[in-house]
This record gives C-alpha cells, sequence and structure tokens, in this order.
C-alpha cells in the first residue's frame, strides 16, 4: 500500500509539471514549475500528516470525529453565503483567499466514512431497514445536498458511492441497500433534467462529437488526446492536447495526457498501482482487530477507488463529466492532503491499530458462547460432584 502510494506521488508530480508547464510558460505567468512546486508543497504536508496518523491517527480521530464531522459541515454552509464562499468557473465551493484555500466537501468525504464506520461498529448487529440507518444517512444527505447546490455533482457521487461501499461491508441486506440506491438514482435524475448545468454535461455524454464545439469540447478533445497516444504513447512531455486545447489538463483531464504521453502501457500502469491500493485496502480490512477498524479500512479504501474509478470513466467518455480529479495524481491540495491523511489511517490499522475498548476478534460471539458453556458445564460438574461426594460421605458414615 505505501509502496503504491508513493509510486503515485511521483507520476503525479511529472504529471502535473508535464500537463501544466507549456501553458505556463506561453501564458507568460511563470517559469513553468509553478503547479509542480505547489504540488510537492502540498505533497510533503500530505505526508508528515499521513506519517503522524499512521501511528497514532485511529484513536485520535475516534474522539474528533464528531467536530470533523461539524466543521466540514458548517464549511460547507459558509461556501454558499456571498463575498465568503470563492466562485470559481460559475462554481462556489472554496473559502480563503489567493493559494490558501481550503475546500470543505474535501474534509466532508473523509469525516462521513469516519462517522458511518463510527455508528456502524458501535451496534450489535447490522442495520435491517432504511429508519435504523439514519443516524448515517441524514448527516451525509445534508453534505450531498450542500454539496450538490455548488454545484458539485461529482463530489456528491463519491459521498453516495463510498457510503453504499462501506453498507456492503457493514453487512446492511441487499434489499435494503436497493431501496436506497433507487430513491438516490430517482433524485439524481430529477437533479440532472431540472439544472441546465447538469442536463447539458448528461447531453454531452450521450452524443459529446455533435457538441464538439461547445460543451461537448473538453470531452471531445480528452477523446482526441487518448487516442493520439497509441499503445506506447508520443513521448513524456510531448503532448499536443495539453496546450490551450485539452481544458484542465493539470486537474480533472490528466489521465487523457498521461494517455497521450504514454499510451496504453502508462494508463494500464496507473491502474495497477490503484489496483494495488484496492487489494491492500481490503485485505487490511479483512485482517483488521475490531469491527471500527474493519469498516474504517474498508470505507477509506473505497473512499479512493470510487474516486479513481468515477475520474477514469468520465475521462474514457463511459459516465458524464463530473469533474473529479484523478487521486494522489491530479493537482489539487485539498484532495491530496485528505487522501494522504486517509492513507496514513489506513496504514494504521494495518499495522494493528484499533480503538480501545472496540477491538474485538473475528469470532468474538461464537467464542464467548463457548466460553460461557464451558464455563456453565464446569459449574453444573463441581455442583454435581460436591453432592455425589457428600452422598458418597453420607452412605459411608451410615455403613460403618
Amino acid at each position: 500500500m505505501l509502496t503504491a502510494t508513493l509510486c503515485l506521488l511521483a507520476a503525479g508530480a511529472v504529471m502535473v509539471y508535464s500537463a501544466s508547464s507549456a501553458r505556463d510558460l506561453l501564458g507568460g505567468g511563470g517559469d513553468g514549475t509553478g503547479y509542480l512546486v505547489r504540488y510537492c508543497l502540498y505533497g510533503a504536508l500530505g505526508l508528515v500528516l499521513m506519517r503522524v496518523l499512521s501511528r497514532r491517527g485511529l484513536a485520535a480521530v475516534h474522539g474528533l470525529t464528531p467536530a470533523l464531522l461539524l466543521i466540514s459541515l458548517a464549511g460547507l454552509l459558509v461556501v454558499l453565503v456571498p463575498h465568503l464562499g470563492v466562485q470559481v468557473n460559475g462554481a462556489r465551493r472554496w473559502i480563503g483567499a489567493g493559494p490558501l484555500q481550503f475546500q470543505p466537501s474535501e474534509l466532508a468525504k473523509l469525516a462521513l466514512v469516519l462517522h458511518s464506520a463510527r455508528l456502524l461498529a458501535a451496534r450489535r448487529r447490522p442495520p435491517r431497514g432504511v429508519r435504523e440507518l439514519g443516524p448515517v444517512l441524514l448527516p451525509a444527505a445534508v453534505a450531498c445536498v450542500l454539496v450538490v447546490v455548488q454545484p458539485d455533482l461529482g463530489t456528491a457521487l463519491t459521498i453516495g458511492f463510498t457510503l453504499a461501499c462501506l453498507l456492503v461491508a457493514a453487512g446492511v441486506p441487499l434489499r435494503t441497500l436497493a431501496i436506497l440506491a433507487a430513491v438516490v438514482a430517482g433524485a439524481v435524475v430529477l437533479f440532472a433534467l431540472a439544472q441546465p448545468y447538469s442536463r447539458a454535461r448528461l447531453t454531452v455524454f450521450l452524443d459529446p462529437w455533435a457538441h464538439a464545439g461547445s460543451t461537448g469540447f473538453q470531452a471531445v478533445q480528452g477523446q482526441i488526446a487518448l487516442g493520439s497516444g497509441g499503445l506506447f504513447g508520443r513521448g513524456l512531455g510531448q503532448s499536443v492536447q495539453k496546450i490551450y486545447y485539452l481544458p484542465e489538463a493539470h486537474t480533472d483531464f490528466i489521465l487523457a495526457v498521461i494517455g497521450e504521453e504514454l499510451g496504453i502501457v502508462g494508463v494500464g500502469g496507473l491502474l495497477c498501482l490503484y489496483g494495488m491500493i484496492a487489494f491492500a485496502g481490503l485485505r487490511v480490512a479483512r485482517g483488521a482487530a475490531g469491527s471500527y477498524a474493519k469498516l474504517l479500512a474498508a470505507g477509506l479504501t473505497s473512499l479512493i477507488l470510487c474516486q479513481a474509478l468515477l475520474n477514469v470513466f468520465a475521462v474514457l467518455g463511459l459516465a458524464p463529466l463530473t469533474g473529479v480529479p484523478l487521486p494522489l495524481i491530479s493537482y489539487g491540495s485539498n484532495n491530496l492532503i485528505v487522501l494522504l491523511a486517509a492513507m496514513g489511517l489506513l496504514l494504521n490499522v494495518a499495522n494493528g491499530g484499533t480503538v480501545a475498548g472496540r477491538a474485538r476478534p473475528p469470532v468474538s460471539r461464537r467464542g464467548s458462547r463457548r466460553r460461557q458453556d464451558a464455563d456453565e458445564g464446569g459449574d453444573r460438574g463441581r455442583r454435581n460432584g460436591g453432592a455425589r461426594g457428600a452422598g458418597a460421605g453420607g452412605r459411608r458414615r451410615a455403613a460403618s
């Protein structure tokens, strides 16, 4: 897991520099290393946080979970206030000024995973109905509504898919999950049809080439970049689409630049690294000590993978454009730091970390029942043996 993470960070630094340097130089805004330097700084900060959380982070975040959830929800509300939230490209998602900007939705994703794992682990049995899932679903629904209003449908979908995976890991019945999926899918469709912004993206997804000069420009240019790379690519730094053709080349569509410069081989290697994280994360969840550690490992692994799949599907044209960055590769300070923090918690669980008083062996119920039966059997044996001994002694005294 650590090896795959470091490889993704190294690849991210190289590709962020490759995707942003040409436009930075031609635009006269710098020497071409501006985004690379910021990526390295935020990556270093994230690595420090990952190191701290990998040592004793699990117990700390368990106690701070309510505070993190309240801070993230309050931040989502503040973002929508005029003159407080920063608006970029028609979306109001940030708080701050200049290079120091905070995106509450990134913290909300991690806080909701922590909150849900904590509540589900505290239950003696998996929730059976939608009503029992109320404490888990209500904060998630509030966060998703606030995120969608920004608008940021991609982050809302990431939250929804991540929590769905977490509920599956918690043992929620498939019938309950099917009901929730139907309700959420209906809400997403209604929102997409009601909002011109989302309706346009859905129309572009169905036929991007019919809107190649307007709303489908980004999707079409991404497909051109991927098709131009072939098997081995044009060569590192040789992308043509990144120079004023492909919008957001260093963030949402950095996979298209990878495909153009490194070809199918480069994209396949990147997917293999995500596969390593998936395998290692699920293996950690399976062997974790305690239900909270198990659910948290499953939720954090799902958070990384769901975001990666949404980005890959959107760039490949298999899903509508969502604006979700590629984990640990795309340029994005908040997303990079939050995901490295999540990786630190995963490493803590992998090293045997758990929460005091909540660690239970996988067969705790069966084992405790066996111990109870053994204790009761021993007590019965001692009582019966004592009675038989008294009876025998009485017979001996009577005989004498």
